[in-house]
């Protein structure tokens, strides 16, 4: 047996018999992983608080919107009402959005009209950011909305799209129970002392950078 050393000895009927002793190798282990149970245990137990959280999801790397639209399914699990809106983007041939944004308890708005270097008109795309703005400000001083997407908004903070201060503030004042997950490269760092959580998702391989294509139910 793994782990653990074998006796063999004569038992009192005469036959042979082995019994099974953990090595010290086991013994470390267990011991080891009680003193982490404990310490974890006791984080749980301390952890008493329950209200809205606002998370960023940054960084270069891919699977930012996606870790957010893993948290619409899982709050539609719980019978959650979802609000989405989806900034910088504008096609609306999703699989997220075709699957996601056809459940019951979510509203689901694109309101993008592409990439900076698609439109090249700043004027344009500082009045669609307001409009979409108009979208998800509704959301967040409504409190039947328990979860808002707010994808890619950190471009329209470090562009200087809209008045961070105006967001900030919606932001912070949003009803207590209400999550937010805000999705994009380069957060700005107002937005970041803001959150409660931050995850930055590093870019170590792109299959992109080796002529891959955008692919249905991978990247789009």
């Amino acid at each position: 047996m793994r782990g653990c050393v074998n006796f063999v000895h004569l038992s009192t009927g005469g036959g042979v018999s082995t019994e099974s002793v953990p090595s010290d190798r086991s013994v470390r282990h267990a011991a080891r992983m009680a003193r982490k149970k404990a310490l974890v245990d006791a984080a749980i137990a301390a952890a008493r608080d329950e209200r809205g959280l606002l998370l960023v999801i940054t960084g270069n790397g891919k699977g930012k919107s996606t870790s957010a639209f893993g948290m619409v399914a899982r709050a539609l699990g719980h019978g959650m009402k979802v609000g989405v809106v989806q900034f910088i983007k504008s096609r609306t041939d999703t699989g997220e959005e075709a699957f996601l944004g056809r459940q019951p308890g979510v509203e689901w708005h694109v309101t993008g009209d592409g990439f900076t270097w698609d439109t090249q008109n700043r004027e344009q795309d500082i009045a669609t950011a307001e409009r979409g703005w108009v979208i998800a400000a509704r959301m967040l001083a409504d409190p039947s909305f328990n979860l808002v997407v707010l994808d890619e908004l950190t471009y329209l903070l470090s562009y200087g799209y809209l008045d961070s201060d105006v967001v900030l503030d919606a932001l912070a004042h949003r009803p207590a129970m209400q999550h937010v997950v805000v999705t994009g490269r380069a957060a700005t760092d107002a937005l970041i002392e803001l959150a409660d959580t931050v995850s930055v998702i590093a870019d170590e391989k792109h299959a992109f950078r080796a002529g891959v294509k955008a692919q249905p139910g991978i990247d789009l």
